[in-house]
């Protein structure tokens, strides 16, 4: 179904950007552009999630845009299905949120100079990372997410910040180099890269001449470059660095947002598309003949290496800054573990349960850990340090931002009734369902989940103790002036909020994540959305 609201969540960050950057010599002017911008980006978001998802009850639709009236798969095709929708929720609310932090937080120069811009240009990319219908226009779209991001790693330029920026920069080079090689190589190798004419070719390769292996090769170097930039393990490294020296609001959106353009990238590609492709050959060794099936192992390997090295290093860090960052790396963990189940099974309706466990971990995710190190940044600037061992007792100094962040860390830990605890349950309820078919996976699932959870219990309740708890700490830099402080409370308050709200209001958020799996896992809609015809049919 064609319609042209998709193509609003693109150009309103564009014009927004542009906007910004002419109205840089008025800042108030500027900010009030980009505020607005913003606004008319979550309602441009709104808008699409009810003609997709709503109303409950009936069918998702699958809306395509077609640029300059190509018909796909010859011409840039824009989709936007549940699965689409779901995650650009979740990138709408937090980069509103981050953006009015930001108007108090960050140095008017910043502001006036490259900030505004930049951030509007980071969110086109997240976008359109998320609406692109062809593999090469995912890897243009990924470029202009991180060009943005290597301004913003660097934003302070000291030595610290340049150091991270040089790592982050050279890594992210380096997997563009992978990305582009492996499009390249499905291209050769299948002679489309629109997603939808991909996956009915690896459907019936034997029509369009296609050798599958080389295609399994390709699909596992795109893996490791979603892999980096989900911040898997063993490709995390640049995590802790960037999170630490970027400014506040942009280390929020980078976990809350940037990090699941990764996750979505491997739901869309490996259960959506590579899942069609059948490779008889591992059938004795993974228990399936899907090109899906291969990728199970890898998906548990990471994922579990994720939840334990993240939750053991949360645990030992001294700062709050690297143990939020460290604490994302266990959680995309969690995030990818139940994927790694649903793509090992053949039975649909757990693949669906799996890929629901996810999306839903990834929302509870994207809003506590935006919270929490948005709450980091006003302790930081209030105390001047990060230092666990020298903060405590900021309880008795703004009770209503530990309060807060008391959210935030129970929704990581999973507590009812925040939507965090629905995101544990979700993964808790996948490892046990395996376990009837597959009592060895499922155990092992099980096994590393409870370690994760008590690895989360372990941190956040010294993240509690050290920087809430205790003795007040004096301020070193005078505290933050009356109303930004309060704009920067009321945000993460505000976030809060949605935590508990989208908790006690979870058959919305079920409806969506169940619709969004859905459309991940029925890749004949999708490929019938986009206009074209299954073969066979």
């Amino acid at each position: 179904m064609t319609d042209t609201i998709i193509v609003a969540p693109l150009l309103i960050p564009l014009f927004t950007a542009i906007a910004t950057l002419l109205a840089r010599r008025r800042l108030r002017l500027q900010q009030g552009v980009s505020l607005l911008g913003s606004v008319a980006y979550l309602v441009a978001i709104a808008v699409l999630f009810a003609r997709v998802v709503l109303p409950v009850g009936l069918t998702p639709r699958v809306l395509v845009y077609q640029v300059s009236n190509w018909p796909a798969p010859f011409g840039i095709s824009l989709v936007a299905d549940a699965l689409s929708v779901f995650m650009l929720v979740i990138a709408a609310v937090v980069t509103l949120a981050a953006l009015v932090f930001a108007v108090v937080s960050i140095q008017p120069y910043g502001q006036r100079l490259s900030f505004h811009s930049l951030y509007h240009f980071l969110v086109l990319g997240v976008t359109g990372s998320f609406l692109t219908g062809d593999v090469f226009n995912l890897f243009v779209w990924f470029e202009v997410m991180l060009m943005a991001s290597y301004v913003f790693v660097l934003f302070y330029s000291g030595p610290e910040h340049t150091r991270a920026a040089l790592s982050y920069i050279v890594l992210n080079l380096v997997g563009s180099a992978v990305m582009l090689l492996g499009i390249g190589g499905l291209y050769a190798t299948t002679g489309t890269l629109n997603m939808a004419d991909l996956a009915r070719r690896l459907s019936d390769p034997a029509t369009y001449g296609i050798d599958v292996a080389p295609v399994l090769g390709l699909a596992a170097l795109l893996f490791v470059v979603f892999a980096l930039k989900a911040g898997l393990v063993p490709l995390h490294f640049w995590v802790p660095d960037a999170y630490a020296v970027a400014p506040t609001p942009i280390t929020a959106v980078l976990a809350g947002v940037v990090k699941k353009v990764g996750i979505y990238a491997i739901i869309r590609l490996y259960f959506t598309v590579f899942s069609t492709a059948s490779l008889p050959v591992f059938e004795s060794v993974l228990h399936g003949t899907s090109m899906l099936s291969f990728f199970a192992p890898v998906l548990f390997v990471t994922g579990a290496a994720s939840i334990i090295y993240g939750g053991l290093a949360a645990v030992g860090s001294d700062d709050l800054d690297r143990l939020l960052a460290y604490s994302s790396i266990g959680q995309v963990g969690f995030i990818v573990m139940p994927l790694a189940v649903a793509a090992a099974v053949s039975d649909p309706e757990l693949r669906v349960l799996g890929v629901v466990a996810a999306l839903v971990y990834s929302g509870a995710h994207a809003l506590a850990k935006s919270l929490l190190f948005l709450t980091s940044g006003v302790v930081s600037a209030s105390f001047g340090t990060s230092s666990l061992d020298q903060l405590g007792g900021v309880a008795s100094w703004r009770p209503s931002l530990a309060g807060g962040a008391f959210v935030g860390m129970l929704a990581l830990v999973g507590i009812p009734p925040l939507l965090g605890f629905f995101g544990k349950l979700f993964v808790f309820n996948v490892a046990v369902r395996v376990l009837t078919t597959n009592p060895v996976g499922g155990q092992l699932v099980l096994a590393v989940t409870i370690v994760g959870a008590v690895l989360t219990i372990a941190y956040t309740t010294r993240l509690w103790n050290a920087v809430f708890w205790g003795t007040q700490t004096r301020s070193t830099t005078g505290v933050i002036s009356r109303r930004p402080l309060t704009i920067q409370l009321t945000v993460v308050v505000s976030l809060a909020a949605l935590v508990v709200a989208f908790g006690l209001g979870f058959q919305l958020v079920s409806v969506a994540a169940h619709a969004a799996a859905q459309a991940a896992t029925d890749t004949g809609a999708y490929i019938n959305g986009v206009g074209l015809t299954e073969v066979g049919r």
